[in-house]
C-alpha cells in the first residue's frame, strides 16, 4: 500500500534527518537511506514513503546493502524479534522505487512541471529550465543523441534518465508514444531526485547499450 508520491520534508531539520544504516552502522540521512518496517504476519515490508506504522529499520539505498540485510538476519537482529526478510527484497524495492517515479511524473504533469515532445523539450533544455531529461528507453537512437547533445551544452546540464518504455511514460503522463520529457527545476524536481537517486543504487538510471552515444552524439553536425 505505498503512497503514489513522496511527502515533502516539512521543515529543514526533517529534510536532514539522520538515521542508522543497520548494515554498516553508519549515520546518514534518510534520503539515502530505505526505511523498512515489519509487517502484521513478521514479514519485513518496504517503506519508501516513511509513513507506515512501526520501528523503522533503515538500510543504505543499494542492491549490496538490502541483499546483506535480509541474509545474514540483520532485520531481526535490528527489530529484536522474529522476521522474515524476502530473497527477492532488493527487486521489490527496486520496484517500488519505480512506480513512485512513474506515480510522480503524473501529479507534475498536472503540476505543470512536465513538458514532453522533441521541439518543447529542446526548447526548455536551452533555456535552462531542465532539471531532467527523461528518454524512453526503446526510443529511436538517433533522436535520443540529438537531443542529448542538446543537453550536454548547457550548463549545469539536466540529469539524464533512461529506465521507462514510451508506453509506461504514456500512461504515466496521459499521452501515446511519449519520447522525450523534461522536468522542469523546482522543489518537485528535487523530491523526484531523491527518488532517483535512491533507485541508483539498484538499477543504473541510464540502459547500457547507451554508454557509447555521447560520443557519437559529439560528431553530429
Amino acid at each position: 500500500m505505498e503512497p503514489s508520491a513522496a511527502k515533502a520534508p516539512s521543515t529543514l531539520a526533517e529534510a536532514s534527518r539522520e538515521r542508522r544504516d543497520i548494515v554498516s552502522g553508519e549515520v546518514m540521512e534518510e534520503a539515502r537511506l530505505i526505511r523498512f518496517v515489519v509487517g502484521p504476519e513478521g514479514q519485513v515490508v518496504p517503506d519508501l514513503a516513511r509513513k507506515l506504522p512501526g520501528r523503522g529499520l533503515w538500510v543504505a539505498a543499494d542492491r549490496a546493502s538490502v541483499q546483506t540485510a535480509a541474509k545474514k538476519g540483520l532485520f531481526a537482529r535490528a527489530a529484536k524479534a522474529k522476521v522474515t526478510a524476502s530473497a527477492d527484497l532488493s527487486d521489490q524495492v527496486e520496484m517500488l522505487l519505480k512506480r513512485r517515479l512513474l506515480s510522480a511524473l503524473g501529479l507534475a504533469r498536472k503540476a505543470g512541471d512536465i513538458t514532453s515532445g522533441f521541439e518543447k523539450v529542446s526548447a526548455t533544455i536551452q533555456a535552462g529550465k531542465a532539471a531532467w531529461l527523461i528518454e524512453a528507453r526503446d526510443g529511436a537512437a538517433d533522436g535520443r543523441r540529438k537531443i542529448m547533445a542538446v543537453a550536454r551544452k548547457q550548463q549545469p546540464q539536466p540529469r539524464v534518465f533512461g529506465l521507462f518504455a514510451a508506453e509506461e511514460l504514456g500512461l504515466a503522463l496521459g499521452g501515446e508514444n511519449v519520447i522525450h520529457t523534461a522536468f522542469l527545476a523546482g522543489r518537485a524536481a528535487e523530491r523526484w531526485a531523491e527518488d532517483a537517486r535512491r533507485l541508483e543504487g539498484f538499477s543504473p538510471l541510464l540502459p547500457e547499450d547507451w554508454r557509447e552515444e555521447p560520443a557519437e552524439a559529439k560528431r553530429e553536425p
